[in-house]
């Protein structure tokens, strides 16, 4: 183990760190040796009392000088240098264009989140959010309809950007409807900007049938079939009758809620069928979670990546500290701390 790389610290050369296992030794056989004798008696009982500790600690300290300069300068042998890893990834090819039913039934409060009544558009909101978060490597937009579609995001493989916009998605921001053969046709006419593009899918989430817009869904949907998208329709909603609140309170205070009809499913059946996909019911929040699942299951995407390491050398740094050391250890050794010759 490097115990350098918690500083992202490498080695161009390692090897030469096992040079590094010859300063102990030449230690211990300096300790073994002794120091050289620089002046010769035939009894050393009379310079007994010219020794002096700082002598000791001083030849000590010179001594530690030497080896770690040393070490330094086997350190710059080996070439630390310092960098990090860069990842490119290659985008899988998928554009999925989103389409979120933004009417006024989508206000209706038969799904839950914690076992808490909620929203049918807060539900999707969020469930739409983790299917982008798991879709990394694909070019996500987003458009929102109600009585016309209004695009939130263009095809992008920016996530956060596109999530922060998911922020925006409410209900009112257009007038209210539901024109599903529009979003249709919008979502189309963005997948087929890339002519690159190895997929190209449509995810259409709504809790009703279309009544407003110029264009019929099903030719919507064979518009994008013949620029090779496919379809995938979700119909959002309990089977049974759904409250949802008008925005008005009675005279005590509470809320005022009206009845919603259940979505007839069978023109969302004909758009999926004629766009080569499929249609799926989500009558729950668990129900919708498991939708978003299939769909991921269903297209699933490949990608490339590439990685690149930038570094730059740190061996001068090593370099010319071994050597300043070194040249601190002459100095000293030649001067306030010289031995007798």
């Amino acid at each position: 183990m490097n115990p350098f790389d918690d500083f992202g610290i490498t080695f161009a050369n390692p090897w030469f760190l096992l040079l590094l296992l010859l300063i102990p030794l030449l230690a211990y056989l300096r300790g073994q040796r002794g120091g050289a004798p620089t002046v010769l008696f035939s009894s050393t009982e009379s310079l007994r009392t010219l020794g002096k500790r700082a002598q000791s600690r001083a030849g000590n300290f010179l001594t530690g000088l030497l080896f770690l300069a040393l070490a330094l300068l086997i350190l710059a042998l080996a070439r630390p240098q310092k960098g990090k890893t860069l990842s490119q990834v290659e985008a899988s090819g998928i554009d999925i264009m989103l389409l979120l039913d933004v009417s006024g039934s989508m206000q209706a409060e038969d799904f839950t989140i914690g076992n808490r009544p909620a929203s049918r558009i807060t539900v999707v909101k969020k469930v739409t959010e983790q299917f982008i978060e798991q879709r990394p490597n694909d070019r996500l937009g987003i458009v929102a309809f109600a009585g016309r579609p209004y695009l939130v995001s263009p095809l992008t493989l920016d996530h956060p950007w596109l999530l922060q916009n998911m922020d925006r998605v409410s209900i009112g921001l257009v007038e209210d409807g539901t024109a599903i053969g529009s979003a249709i046709a919008s979502a189309a006419n963005r997948l087929r900007g890339d002519k690159n593009a190895k997929s190209r899918v449509i995810i259409l989430l709504t809790d009703g049938d279309n009544n407003l817009g110029k264009i019929s869904p099903t030719t919507a949907a064979e518009a994008a079939r013949a620029i090779g998208a496919r379809i995938y329709t979700i119909g959002a909603g309990s089977d049974g009758m759904a409250q949802m609140p008008t925005g008005h309170r009675d005279p005590f205070g509470r809320m005022i809620y009206q009845q919603v009809a259940p979505l007839q499913a069978d023109a969302l059946k004909q758009i999926a069928a004629i766009g080569n996909g499929q249609f799926f019911r989500a009558t729950d929040t668990r129900s919708l979670e498991e939708i978003y699942k299939q769909i991921d299951a269903l297209e699933k995407s490949s990608f490339e990546m590439k990685q690149y390491r930038q570094y730059r050398d740190l061996f001068a740094w090593f370099l010319a500290a071994g050597a300043g050391l070194l040249l601190v250890q002459t100095l000293l050794s030649q001067t306030i701390w010289r031995r007798l010759p």
